[in-house]
């Protein structure tokens, strides 16, 4: 007989796992699998026999939790013993030669009745785990309690869009990742997704990527290619509807883009930029230019959302018309679906048939294995007269706070997050809450204690995720900005365990199927029961997120292992709180499933015997609770 065994060429192999290759079937197979599953088969030519088989191998003598009938037989490897319990000698001296052994690549010589027999794994019963690298190293390190629960999300510019930026950022908690069509050109966005599809294939991170919209509402130009310019008090500025193209700007001189602004502007009026991080009284029209006085200095912005004031009301004249969807992001929606992004975020919803249009033709349009998900802005008046509606048809929502307090007052702006992060959780979609978290993070290393409440408080709210908009796009400290929000989310969710502090919202039932209402309730107790037996985590079996989708709403004190055979809805369930998104194939058998789970994950140290779990699938409609072997 002869064993063929070679170094194994893939990243996410260890040398405790089971693993085993062929010279004739050259792939990566981690394994552990019942006596059913295996097969028995002869090629006659070359009197050849193939029996599929798991070979263990380890390093020297370091031992590993999987199921003891996968070894080989003897410490000096004289018998090799399958899984049917069928023994053969093997040359010992071949066995310390395995991959992960001393050396790595051999050939194991084992004579049987003259017969050569080769022993390698069966690939359509093999089976790989992957998991986010960052939340393997933090289950090894801290246990389950440690790990975070609000999901973080940062917009990639200038200041973050090389490999090695975007992997500073992955390493430091990122769960995906912002491209905003507001700025640069589509091949400079192209570069960014390649780069993150790089990062997830070569370092084993599941990073997804948000594609936001420019929107219609009124906005400034690119300052002439200059990346930012600062409005002093008291300096005059020109904000005009001519257009520079092919020559800069005057110095102090913006374009607008809408071509109804110096008609619809007033003398008098207040013109806020950015949600009012630069505020401007107009003291002057003359033709397409609008003269306005600095009143708030502050930093300057390419592309900029502009929104003017009259007696203390936003002006929503003849810019009320413009179309949510413009014609320059219907192409770039075409260049998402092209791309496969995974969410596209909807800049100035005004209501839920926007939503329902857009969806449509997503539907229509893409690609094969391709799910776009669809997260609508809430960032205007106009959203908040139709808020139930427009959520219910979305995927998902985003506070973005900075564009909305430019047209509620600014003290409406928590309680309508409040009010918007609640909705969201009764309705069963992700909320993000963006823009201004950390602004000073843009110029500065340290945060204000202003804004390190304000975070706290979102994580308080438990909201899915939050945002960092400039400050990783452009600022000077992205990586800073990141970690400030990673270490505020875990003393706040700490400190929200250890004190008790659960937010105890009743959930209204949101299922039309009855096979809907049995997932939703079966999560609804698994979650309780997490709760009440303080177990260490909740497994989830899903294939399309949905179960998992149940449990997060809950927001059960323990974290959410969630398996999914797809890549695609690993990555989206990467926006969804508490859950930690595991790419895993399984079958309808729930006990193989566990037992096949346990070792994997055992092996990589991710779990211990003793560990209390309950598990719940959309396979079998069913609760387990269970320790781990």
């Amino acid at each position: 007989m002869q064993v063929i065994l070679q170094p194994c060429p893939s990243r996410s192999c260890r040398p405790c796992l089971v693993h085993a290759h062929s010279h004739r079937f050259p792939r990566h197979d981690l394994a552990f699998f019942l006596p059913n599953k295996y097969s028995f088969r002869s090629l006659r030519s070359n009197n050849v026999r193939k029996v599929t088989v798991v070979l263990r191998i380890e390093k020297d003598s370091a031992k590993t939790d999987a199921p003891s009938e996968n070894k080989l037989g003897s410490e000096n490897g004289s018998t090799l013993k399958t899984m049917n319990g069928r023994s053969v000698p093997l040359d010992s001296a071949s066995v310390d030669s395995f991959p992960g052994s001393k050396s790595a690549g051999a050939v194991v010589n084992v004579a049987q009745n003259g017969t050569s027999i080769q022993y390698v794994a069966d690939n359509r019963s093999t089976t790989s785990i992957e998991v986010d690298a960052v939340t393997e190293a933090e289950l090894k390190e801290n246990g389950f309690r440690s790990t975070r629960r609000t999901k973080l999300i940062c917009t990639i510019g200038p200041a973050s869009c090389e490999f090695h930026q975007l992997e500073a950022l992955a390493s430091g908690g990122m769960n995906v990742a912002r491209i905003n069509m507001c700025h640069g050109t589509r091949e400079w966005h192209r570069e960014v997704i390649r780069n993150i599809r790089k990062l997830n294939e070569e370092r084993g991170y599941a990073v997804a990527i948000m594609m936001d919209t420019e929107g219609s509402e009124i906005h400034m130009g690119d300052l002439g290619g200059a990346p930012s310019a600062r409005a002093e008090d008291g300096e005059i500025w020109t904000f005009t509807v001519r257009s520079f193209e092919g020559s800069n700007p005057p110095d102090r001189t913006i374009h607008v883009n809408y071509e109804g602004f110096t008609e619809d502007v007033r003398v008098g009026d207040e013109l806020m930029v950015d949600g009012g991080m630069v505020r401007f009284e107009v003291t002057e029209k003359i033709g397409p230019d609008v003269m306005c006085k600095c009143i708030d200095p502050g930093l300057l912005l390419p592309r900029a959302n502009l929104t003017f004031w009259r007696d203390g009301h936003v002006v929503r004249e003849r810019n009320a018309m413009l179309p949510t969807i413009s014609s320059k992001d219907w192409l770039d929606i075409d260049f998402g679906i092209s791309e496969k992004v995974d969410f596209i975020a909807i800049s100035f919803v005004k209501s839920a048939d926007v939503i329902k249009h857009l969806k449509s033709y997503l539907a229509a349009r893409s690609l094969e294995g391709s799910s776009i998900q669809v997260i609508a802005k809430i960032e205007s008046s106009d959203s908040l007269k139709h808020l139930e509606d427009i959520i219910r048809v979305s995927d998902g929502a985003m506070v973005a706070r900075g564009d909305l307090g430019a047209q509620i007052l600014l003290e409406q702006v928590p309680s309508v997050q409040q009010e918007i992060v609640n909705l969201c959780r009764q309705l069963n979609k992700p909320v993000i809450v963006a823009s201004q978290l950390l602004e000073s993070m843009i110029e500065y290393p340290t945060p204000t204690r202003a804004e390190v409440s304000d975070v706290s408080e979102a994580v308080k709210q438990q909201a899915d995720a939050l945002m960092l908009s400039g400050e990783s796009a452009m600022g000077l400290y992205p990586e800073k900005a990141l970690s400030v929000l990673r270490t505020a989310s875990l003393r706040i969710e700490k400190w929200k365990r250890q004190s008790k502090r659960f937010q105890d919202m009743q959930l209204f039932q949101i299922s039309e199927s009855n096979m809907e209402r049995i997932s939703e309730e079966i999560c609804n107790s698994a979650a309780q029961m997490g709760n009440s037996l303080e177990v260490d985590a909740i497994f989830v079996y899903t294939r399309h997120g949905d179960m998992a989708s149940f449990l997060s709403r809950c927001r059960p004190v323990c974290p959410i292992f969630a398996f999914t055979p797809s890549a695609n809805v690993r990555r989206l369930l990467n926006l969804r709180w508490g859950l930690i998104p595991f790419r895993l194939d399984f079958t309808d058998d729930m006990e193989s499933n566990l037992n096949r789970t346990f070792a994997l994950l055992k092996a990589r140290g991710m779990v211990k015997p003793g560990d209390l779990v309950i598990a719940v699938s959309d396979m079998l409609q069913s609760i387990q609770v269970m320790k781990i072997p």
